[in-house]
């Protein structure tokens, strides 16, 4: 018996120690990023050596592949992370949507982007430098996942009964048509931070006249048959 009671303190003692590297190596990933982040707050991801990263995180260059294949692999997670925030902005944005089966209000469509702008401002100006940047594996990153962004509000948008009619690609074009006021938008909030409030607001009213604009003349289409 106290064999096996032994035997179970080392399994015990092996678990808990097998935790303890799995957090480790977490919170050593999640620094990485963390530190790229704050890099890319003000600079192209292009710019940002693997060395500086790693030193950022506390660790020697070589450890950095434990965490990712490249460089680019660290983007493209970059990516990922990114987008998670801006799609919960836009899908709070449009909840109304599929709770009241109606057209979102462009003002608080708005007031949502603003908000997790503000609170988000590094990961949002690192998705807007990017997405025309110099390292392909990032831009077709971004452009994929708002592909499905788009793909995801068409599917919203084909649930309201006054689009029941509309096709697929003309429900895809006009998804496409908000996210990229949507993305023009938190482009331009981030640049009017250096311009003053004043900018804020001419930056909302333009953008709210362009989203009413999409939505009123979404509710005269008539799809082609």
């Amino acid at each position: 018996m106290a064999r096996t009671r032994s035997t179970s303190r080392g399994h015990s003692s092996g678990n808990g120690e097998s935790h303890s590297r799995a957090d480790r190596k977490n919170q050593t990933r999640e620094a990485l990023l963390d530190t790229t982040r704050s890099l890319v707050a003000e600079r192209s991801f292009g710019s940002i050596s693997l060395r500086e990263v790693a030193r950022g995180a506390g660790i020697v260059p070589t450890a950095f592949y434990r965490h990712f294949a490249s460089m680019e692999d660290l983007g493209v997670t970059l990516v990922e992370d990114s987008m998670r925030v801006l799609r919960r902005a836009l899908r709070e944005g449009r909840r109304d949507l599929a709770e009241r089966q109606a057209m979102p209000t462009a003002k608080t469509s708005l007031e949502i982007l603003l908000r997790h702008v503000r609170e988000n401002a590094a990961q949002f100006r690192f998705l807007v430098r990017e997405q025309h940047g110099g390292i392909a594996e990032i831009r077709r990153a971004i452009d994929t996942e708002l592909r499905l962004f788009s793909k995801e509000l068409a599917i919203d948008l084909a649930r309201l009964p006054a689009l029941a009619e509309w096709e697929p690609e003309d429900l895809e074009t006009a998804a496409e048509l908000i996210v990229t006021i949507m993305l023009t938008a938190v482009a331009d909030l981030l640049d009017g931070e250096y311009r003053g409030r004043g900018a804020e607001k001419d930056i909302v009213e333009r953008t709210e006249r362009q989203l009413v604009m999409v939505f009123l003349g979404m509710a005269q289409w008539r799809p082609s048959r």
